[in-house]
């Protein structure tokens, strides 16, 4: 290991890899390369476009430190309480596996942690392991990642497979400037379907860090619903850092769900690699207070008669920031390609900020694209047709907004996931409830 100077450091972390004994030595040998990646790649700056708008401030991570063993995990096990039936469940704290449940899983189904996947299925591990870069903005955060990277899940559905209830992924964060390094890593066989839901949590109100990766792999003719539920305290610092690959006449349905976080960057880099592939991209965020959500999204058609189809609402309250940068690429040879994007924003209060740049580049003939981002209030009419009817001013504006969040809910095809990712959403507007201006 090189000689780090306390100048060079990111945060307060030793040199964990010396330590990870249940990694085989080449993995230790990448995270050693992604260390040094990390060292010499520069910290954002305002004049990086994939920055634009962010808060920047928020990329110094020198106050944080490696997370320590949680206090009590069995406490931990008993909140992972998610949706109501799944095939089986990983809960991890502080980057360490604590509980692994298996209720059905379907013959050659693999769900393992990460360190474990590397050792007894090498060849498949080595082939799918954050084999994309990052495009977005946050390369020197994902070398970060892969250098401090402990644990995580490995999921591999074997072709022709189809798994009925979801998975369900766990991963807590407890500790004051504690920092965690979550890793979902999903691959779906050759015309096998699976649903999977990953829930990000903390355990108390304190400060920390999370540096997510997650990268989703469907195979020809696989179908994959992925549901992200970020519940990060309001002190915490958040990477969200997605790649998915879809082969020909896959189908990709991914839904990201924000609901805490004080500073959040996600990126989805949706990569349509094969004929009729399919990428649907959904995400939800109700934001208040002084939260930042930030999100950069790429749909990126490399091979011809492919769709993507992204939907992303934000309902602003409070001094809120959202940022959205996405961007359709049209490859050269992915003719008849259809592509949608849309971002909308409620603005909520007259102090919350919501920028949006939806953007197109396409290098080929004969294809269908559009994109585009509005903002808008909420409808006075609907307010005092529901207030005249006895119903509360704020209530009124909770049941508005969660239509406005129903929308993209059911895009899903799952019903098992709509109905749990609704009742988050009401536990979430029955504590924070939507101010009213009325003037």
């Amino acid at each position: 290991m090189p000689q780090i100077t306390d100048q060079q450091m990111p945060f307060n972390i030793t040199d964990q890899q010396t330590s990870f004994t249940s990694w085989p030595e080449w993995f230790r040998e990448q995270q050693l390369q992604a260390w040094e990646k990390f060292l010499v790649l520069k910290q954002p700056t305002r004049g990086d476009e994939p920055w634009r708008f962010a808060t920047l401030k928020r990329t110094d991570l020198s106050s944080f430190n490696a997370a320590e063993s949680p206090s009590d995990t069995t406490c931990l096990v008993a909140r992972s309480q998610g949706v109501s039936e799944f095939s089986a469940k990983l809960i991890f704290a502080n980057d360490r596996l604590i509980h692994r449940e298996i209720i059905d899983l379907p013959e050659g189904v693999i769900l393992v942690s990460l360190e474990q996947a590397a050792r007894d299925h090498e060849s498949l591990f080595r082939q799918y392991f954050m084999k994309n870069e990052a495009r977005l903005g946050s390369l020197k955060f994902a070398a970060l990642h892969q250098a401090q990277l402990q644990t995580g899940a490995f999921l591999y559905v074997p072709a022709g497979v189809c798994v009925e209830k979801p998975f369900e992924l766990w991963h807590w964060v407890e500790g004051d400037n504690a920092a965690i390094f979550p890793h979902t890593l999903i691959v779906c066989g050759e015309g096998s379907q699976v649903s999977v839901v990953d829930r990000f949590s903390s355990v108390k109100k304190e400060s920390s860090l999370a540096c997510a990766v997650n990268d989703l792999i469907l195979e020809a003719g696989a179908r994959l619903n992925y549901v992200s539920v970020q519940q990060w305290s309001e002190q915490t610092t958040a990477f969200h850092l997605n790649t998915t690959e879809v082969a020909t006449k896959g189908i990709s349905t991914a839904l990201q769900l924000n609901l805490g976080g004080e500073w959040v960057r996600t990126e989805s880099d949706s990569r349509l690699l094969g004929e009729e592939a399919r990428s649907v991209m959904l995400s939800i965020n109700p934001v208040d207070h002084d939260q930042e959500i930030d999100q950069r999204t790429l749909q990126d058609h490399v091979a011809p008669r492919a769709t993507s189809d992204l939907l992303y609402h934000n309902a602003l309250d409070g001094k809120a920031r959202t940022i959205f940068a996405g961007l359709i690429k049209v490859e050269p040879e992915a003719h008849e390609t259809d592509a949608y994007q849309k971002v909308r924003n409620l603005m909520l209060s007259d102090e919350a900020e919501a920028n949006s740049m939806p953007g197109l580049e396409i290098l080929a003939d004969n294809v269908r694209c559009t994109h585009g981002a509005t903002s808008g209030e909420l409808n006075k009419d609907e307010l005092f047709y529901m207030m005249a009817r006895g119903i509360r001013p704020k209530t009124a504006a909770k049941l508005i907004v969660r239509g406005f969040f129903e929308t993209v809910l059911q895009r899903l095809e799952e019903p098992v996931l709509k109905e749990h990712l609704g009742e988050l959403l009401d536990h979430y507007y029955s504590v924070n409830r939507p101010n009213v201006n009325l003037s």
